[in-house]
């Protein structure tokens, strides 16, 4: 493997890794994670500060209509985290810096 190949490849993995540690949200001293419910993450991070109706999605064979929905949160120190519940479930966890 040339360095060329070996650097791109770390850095492959660096950011994949990244991508991973999306899988929780902290609330206060309590912790969301993909798969929890939307009311599990209401008790525990409270009321979002902006709530989002994205649209519907087709599952199960395009019999199950499931709602998408994206809640907002922060900012805490200059971030902005974006949850995003698809049929009432915790699917992705996103940031941003708030600027």
């Amino acid at each position: 493997m040339t360095y060329l190949t070996k650097t791109t490849l770390a850095i492959l993995l660096a950011l994949i890794s990244t991508a991973s540690l999306a899988s929780t949200f902290r609330c206060g001293t309590q912790l969301v994670s993909l798969g929890d419910r939307s009311f599990q993450v209401l008790r525990k991070c409270g009321q979002p500060i902006a709530r989002d109706n994205i649209g519907y999605t087709l599952a199960d064979y395009n019999r199950l209509e499931l709602h998408i929905e994206e809640w907002v949160y922060g900012p805490r120190n200059g971030m902005l985290y974006f949850l995003r519940f698809t049929g009432g479930r915790l699917t992705r966890i996103d940031s941003h810096r708030d600027q």
